[in-house]
């Protein structure tokens, strides 16, 4: 079970704003498994655009500009024996921050990895932004720590960046609205979260300290058609992702044996927030487990996929253990401890299975168009395999990152799961 809680309140005065506070319990959660030396949490967004770059100059007075505003942008964390802390510090030097790189468009990919597998802070608030030479214009790469942004932030940050039609995103108070206490419904499904739905498959293993990336470009109109192999009715884009990865496990042999319970089973993360208002920054989700059927033929997958994300309202399940970890004490406990050992081991999940959309249309910085969007999550304790897909205007990537060790898988799947969802159109 994934913690979460609202981002800390920060006063308005300057001499408040200059004290620590205690973080919130997804964000402890996340601080605490790179200072404790366990792995690195680095989390990145991948924007490519088409055009002509922005200088680095250029593009630092443009990130000061535009997230100047941002408070959670000047925190720094700090690690206690009692419970991890942001620290609000001045206003950041986007040289500090944002930096250009010379080098060819081959090496996106291995420059990428590179930077995801860099631990970020303790010196200064732990995000960056690198400018890279991509095929046909440039690439934006928006790397941060996990227990700072959550992959919606890093969204909203880029968003912020560009040029209409979209309007520049304002944030809200840092102060968030006030957490709900749990009802017994709230703690009833969270707990029943909890129980085991995934055993250990032929990847899971320690993680090493080098990445692997590699990414598959889908028209949205391919994707469409897929979403349309259902009879019965239109499948959300989500479930095409998961029953289409859940087909590249199968065809990689990664899914062990076919029967028995539990199963292979995503962690998917979902979105919190109210919808209400603008985006906060900071963490604002929890995970849901979703069964990834490894038998039968790409159209069953879908439609057990499909049907299990729709009965589960992932929404509701999601906010009720949300609800429920933000009205825990913050405190460390040999309870805590051991849950969230489980919650790292492959008896809780199989594997993280992320999916997004930028909702944002056609999009410009400057003269170049942005084009396509890519996450690249942080790996976990014992999980050395991740996916993601990330919608933007006309097309989707799907990538997946692996520790070095498994850096084959790296470069098999996105292939694999590309050809699970022309099964699904055919």
């Amino acid at each position: 079970m994934r913690p979460h809680a609202q981002p800390p309140a920060l006063a308005a005065t300057g001499a408040a704003r200059q004290s620590a506070v205690d973080m919130p319990p997804l964000d402890a959660w996340l601080f605490r498994h790179q200072s404790s030396g366990a792995i690195c949490m680095t989390a990145g967004l991948l924007a490519w655009f088409e055009g002509p770059p922005p200088t680095p100059a250029e593009l630092r007075d443009r990130v000061r500009q535009r997230w100047a505003v941002h408070e959670r942008l000047c925190l720094t964390g700090v690690d206690s024996p009692a419970w991890p802390q942001w620290t609000p510090g001045p206003a950041w030097d986007p040289a500090h921050h944002v930096a250009g790189h010379d080098t060819s468009p081959a090496a996106l990919k291995t420059l990428a990895a590179q930077l995801l597998a860099h631990p970020l802070g303790p010196a200064r608030p732990p995000w960056q932004l690198h400018l890279l030479p991509a095929d046909g214009g440039f690439a934006l790469f928006l790397l941060a720590h996990h227990a700072l942004l959550d992959g919606v932030s890093l969204v909203t940050l880029l968003r912020a960046l560009l040029d209409a039609p979209a309007a520049v995103p304002r944030p809200r108070s840092a102060d968030g609205a006030a957490p709900l206490l749990p009802s017994r419904l709230d703690r009833l499904r969270a707990v029943a979260d909890v129980l085991p739905r995934a055993r250990p498959l032929p990847f899971h293993g320690p993680v090493d300290a080098r990445r692997a990336v590699s990414w598959s470009r889908v028209p949205v109109s391919e994707l469409s058609a897929a979403r349309d192999a259902l009879g019965s009715g239109r499948a959300s884009a989500n479930a095409v992702f998961l029953a289409a990865a859940a087909g590249a496990l199968r065809t990689a042999g990664l899914t062990g044996r076919l029967s028995g319970l539990p199963g292979v089973c995503a962690m998917v993360p979902v979105d919190v927030r109210d919808g209400s208002g603008p985006v906060v920054l900071g963490n604002h989700y929890a995970t849901v487990r979703v069964p990834l059927p490894a038998g039968g033929d790409a159209r069953r997958r879908l439609a057990a996929v499909d049907g299990f994300t729709r009965r589960a309202a992932l929404k509701q399940r999601a906010q009720a253990q949300a609800r429920l970890v933000a009205s825990r004490p913050r405190r460390h406990g040999r309870f805590d401890a051991l849950l969230g050992r489980y919650a790292d081991s492959p008896y809780f999940s199989s594997l993280l299975c992320t999916s997004a959309a930028s909702y944002a249309g056609r999009l410009t910085l400057g003269p170049a168009r942005f084009t396509a969007l890519a996450g690249l999550p942080p790996l976990s304790p014992g999980h050395p395999l991740a996916v993601s897909m990330l919608l933007h205007d006309e097309t989707a990537v799907v990538t997946v990152v692996t520790d070095h060790g498994h850096r084959h898988l790296a470069a098999r799947l996105p292939g694999l799961i590309r050809e699970e969802i022309d099964a699904l159109r055919g």
